[in-house]
């Protein structure tokens, strides 16, 4: 019987996991994907799991395995930041659960390891667009503006890593990634010392000028849509040039819907940067929708469902 890990492909979970198994080594079995990919509770087998960790995932996306585990007397750890719908009260569940849009697993993960390894939970804060939160963890320890400038930089190209619709489009496979950063109890000895920053700094700035190359398909001053090409590039940058976006214009929300190769889009959903709310409660009006309220997606939006999505997007926002 063995623990698993389970966590989120992005700079969050990542950075989350790193966290506590620096401070709490153990073998593991990792469980984990795209950042998309966010069912993977599922995927840890009731026959062969003694405990698992669960990390940025959404507790609502995997209700019925976190039941099941529980149900066959499996030891649960859960924190996370999105909408968990209803939580189990079951004495083999320690969660730590908190959906304010100024925290992320990581920065929970911090307060519970005492501010241990906070730097990473700095990158992490940093890749998901917690940037006031990243700010104020990296002055608690000290960081110079030159420090912070590369945790910044590391925390959005984790983030840019996970985004894909497979593996095949990632740089980096996310468990093969946990791996690099595990001997490093450092994030700048992380950046400094591998290949790995190298190559996905290489990778982010030629995905940034296509995306940066393209046009609205609708603009106002409350809103902005963008429509991707199904292409590997843009599937890896929608995300963060997502985040990009709602800093050049606080004020309106933003919307990039990539096309997908058998029809219809995968959509990313940002809040306005002054109204960090809303972007959950939108997606969820669509079949495959979910996120957070600052930060949200649609895995699968039907091309006939465009008109329909455009127009719940400026009613949210109006």
């Amino acid at each position: 019987m063995q623990h698993y890990d389970v966590f989120n492909g992005d700079a969050d979970g990542l950075c989350a996991l790193h966290q506590l198994r620096l401070a709490e080594p153990r073998e593991s079995v990792l469980v984990t994907g795209v950042k998309r990919d966010i069912s993977l509770l599922a995927k840890v087998p009731l026959d062969d799991c003694a405990s698992a960790t669960v990390l940025d995932i959404s507790m609502d996306k995997n209700s019925a395995a976190l039941k099941a585990l529980l149900d066959a007397g499996k030891h649960v750890h859960y924190v996370d930041h999105h909408h968990p719908g209803e939580i189990p009260a079951h004495a083999n569940l320690r969660a730590n659960i908190d959906i304010a849009p100024t925290t992320c697993t990581s920065l929970l993960v911090d307060a519970e390891l005492e501010g241990k390894f906070r730097a990473w939970a700095v990158t992490a804060a940093f890749g998901d667009n917690m940037l006031q939160g990243a700010l104020d963890a990296a002055k608690s320890i000290g960081l110079n503006e030159t420090q912070v400038a590369t945790l910044k930089r590391l925390g959005i190209l984790l983030n840019y890593n996970g985004y894909g619709a497979s593996l095949d489009d990632l740089f980096f496979a996310p468990d093969a990634l946990y791996q690099q950063m595990q001997p490093f109890a450092d994030p700048l000895a992380f950046a400094a010392e591998g290949d790995t920053y190298k190559t996905l700094d290489a990778g982010y700035n030629e995905d940034m000028a296509k995306a940066e190359a393209l046009q609205p398909s609708e603009r106002s001053d409350k809103h902005a849509i963008y429509i991707f090409p199904d292409a590997r590039w843009a599937r890896r940058v929608s995300g963060v040039y997502a985040n990009t976006l709602v800093h050049s214009a606080p004020a309106a929300a933003h919307a990039i819907l990539t096309e997908k190769p058998d029809g219809g889009y995968l959509v990313s959903v940002r809040a306005p940067l002054e109204n960090r709310t809303g972007a959950d409660e939108l997606v969820r009006q669509f079949e495959t929708g979910g996120g957070r309220a600052a930060a949200a997606g649609i895995n699968s939006l039907p091309a006939d469902q465009l008109e329909r999505f455009s127009t719940a997007l400026q009613a949210q926002y109006k």
